[in-house]
This record gives structure tokens, sequence and C-alpha cells, in this order.
């Protein structure tokens, strides 16, 4: 049986009001690095708007794993605030995820005051800085770290934790071979690549139990020569579900550090992300942006083709991403066995787009892939839509 979208469902543990999914994108809303009260209002909002499940984004596990200074570590600092942003979501009726993670090469050291961690030293165009290889101790360290973050946030109250494996994050960038030229049992085959995904997976399991619904984001392609590719993406995916440690994965593409358009599609907003930066990244992008911005096409769900070669090589709850802004578009997701879907910009340009669309055939988002959202997570009062805004 087809099941209906805006029905309630099952993710593990967790009860669903819907299988709509808000995805992780980062809010722009911790300039203290702690909850703030925009933070909550942007999820109560999101919640309120009809979604099943709201994601809070970028969730560190250890300091030197932020993207940037400006952004929550999971600790005795911040639990309170996660407890009331937890609370906030749930009185809205919408059930909450945190994004658990590790920035890995994408994090700036200079702004963090610690150097980065990769699979292997690598210069940081973030920071001009040496990434330094990530040490046997740093991964012991950093698993526990995933683990202690897992408890912290299921005693705020958490519904679901998101284990981040894309993007080329730290798990991601032991998974590509351009960044992982390892010699060790961390590199070489598939197998040892995924090792600490799998790792870590199995930590945050091992900590939590069935206490919540533990889910990955996944990568069905990096994007870039030397990334995670299609057939390597499946072969990971049929690992985790041996492991069985997860509930769901959520597929996703491209690389934060090597090719960020591959995720988004549509506009690239170049002189805006310039605008955005410090005076020499911002140099930097005017002279090189447009190869690093590679500008692709949008169209409506446009990871699907892939994703269906994942449907057929699992069978565990898989959620599909990129560019679902319609109705008929949700629908057509359950029909091709998808289990849940996720959205991020059409819900930034119309956070009560799931209400709306659970009581209109035929529905569709108003969202116009601009992208000029996407530098706005530096801006002050956060993540927003430019679009609107001018309005």
């Amino acid at each position: 049986m087809i099941p209906d979208p805006f029905a309630p469902a099952t993710l593990g543990p967790v009860r669903l009001r819907n299988r709509v999914v808000k995805a992780a994108t980062f809010e722009g809303r911790t300039p203290d690095g702690v909850v703030s009260d925009a933070l909550i209002d942007f999820h109560r909002t999101m919640a309120a708007g009809g979604v099943g499940l709201t994601t809070v984004a970028y969730c560190a596990v250890a300091p030197e794993g932020r993207t940037h200074a400006e952004q929550l570590v999971i600790g005795p600092r911040t639990a309170p605030g996660l407890a009331r942003l937890a609370d906030a979501v749930h009185a809205e009726g919408g059930a909450i995820s945190a994004q658990l993670g590790h920035a890995g090469p994408v994090a700036n050291g200079r702004s963090n005051g610690v150097h980065a961690l990769a699979a292997s030293r690598m210069p940081s165009p973030l920071s001009m800085q040496m990434i330094r290889t990530a040490s046997e101790a740093d991964l012991a360290r950093i698993t526990k770290q995933y683990a202690a973050s897992a408890r912290i946030l299921v005693d705020a109250g958490f519904d679901v934790l998101e284990v981040h494996m894309s993007h080329s994050y730290l798990i991601s960038s032991f998974l590509a071979p351009a960044l992982n030229r390892r010699k060790d049992r961390w590199g070489g085959s598939l197998e040892n690549r995924a090792r600490l995904a799998r790792q870590v997976a199995q930590a945050v399991r091992d900590e939590v139990g069935d206490e919540v619904a533990v889910i990955a984001k996944s990568s069905l392609s990096d994007g870039f020569k030397g990334g995670l590719t299609t057939p390597e993406g499946i072969e990971l995916a049929q690992m985790l579900e041996s492991d069985g440690t997860l509930d769901a994965l959520q597929l996703t593409g491209g690389s934060s550090l090597m090719n960020p358009m591959y995720l988004f599609r549509g506009g690239v907003p170049l002189k805006e992300f310039a605008a955005s930066m410090p005076l020499p990244v911002r140099w930097g992008m005017r002279t090189v942006g447009k190869g690093f911005l590679k500008e692709y096409p949008f169209e409506e769900a446009y990871f699907l083709e892939k994703a269906l070669q994942f449907r057929e090589a699992v069978q565990m709850p898989l959620m599909l991403l990129g560019g679902i802004n319609e109705r008929a578009t949700i629908e057509k997701a359950m029909e091709l066995g998808f289990d849940y879907v996720a959205m991020g910009r059409a819900l930034l340009f119309e956070p009560g787009l799931v209400n709306r669309l659970a009581g209109e055939v035929g529905g569709a988002g108003a969202c116009i892939h601009c992208n000029r959202c996407m530098p706005t997570i530096y801006a002050i009062g956060g993540t927003h839509c430019p679009v609107l805004a001018g309005r």
C-alpha cells in the first residue's frame, strides 16, 4: 500500500505526524555558540507550519568540529538551551532532530582557534592553514564525543539523531579517495574508508539504544573527481544496512569544500557570496568563484534518478531530498518506495508549506531557487529568504 505522506508515520521508535522532514540547513542563529531565542523561534515556526520533523543543523561534537566559532558544540553549556528548543517544537506538535557532525576539513581553524582535522593533510581555503591528519587518538576521541553528544541530546528531549556522513565533513573526507590518501586501516579500500562512518553509527546506537531514532545523511554522489561515487555510495548504504545501526538514510550529494552547488542547483549567487566573505576570501571568490560555484540547472527532485538506484539496492527506509516543492512530487516519492521526503529552501521561503500542501491537491511551493538565501547564513539575523525580505 502506498503511504499517505501527510498521515502519521513511524521512524524507528518515533511517531511522526507526517512524512515531511525539514532538512538541516544552517540557521545562522547561534551568535554566542548556544541556543538563542531566534533559533527556537525558527524551529518552532517550522513545526507550526506542519513538518513532521525539523532538523537542527550543524551540531558539532567537538570544538574543532565546528564550521566556524559561531556554531553549537554539544555539551553542558548548550544542553539547557537544547532542552528549551525541543520543548518548543514538541509544543507545536512536531518532532525534533539534531544533525550530529564534525566538520573536518570544512571547519575554519582560524575562526575556531584550533586546527581542523581531515583524513589526510591538506591546505584549508577557509583558514589559509594546513589541515591536520586525524590520528588514531583523534578518531577514538571523536567517536566517544559522538556518543556523548548523542546522550546529551536524548536527555534534552530530542527524538531523532542524524549522523552527518556527507558534504566533505570529517566522515565524508574519509570516504572520498581524493581526500583520503592514508595507507593505514582507515584508507585504501572502501571497507577501510567506511570504517569511521560505521564506527560512529555503532557508537551512537550503542549509547542510545532504541530511545530515539538514529539516521544518517549519506552521499549518493560527491560531485567531484575523487569523491564518493554513486556505486560506492550504494555499497556504503548496504554496509550500514547490514550493521543494523540506522533507522533510515537521508540521501544527499555534493561537497561543501569541493562542489557545493551540486547539492543546491539553480541560481549561483556569486556576488552575494563574495560580499558576505572577509576581504581575502572575498577577493578569491571574485577571482575563482565561477569555477568553484558551478552552475547546475534546477529541476524538481533532481536527485531522484540516483536515489532510485539506492532504493533498488537496500531495504532500509530512505528519505528523498533535493528540489522537492510540489505535492505531486511528494506523492510520487511515496509511490516509488521512498519513506520520507526532506525539504529545505521551499520551507525557508514558506514555513507553512506543509500545512498548505496537505489540503491542496496539486499545490506547489513558490521558491524560485535563486539560492540567494545561501550567503545569508553569515548575515545578522540569520539565514533567511532575501526575496521575501525585499517584498
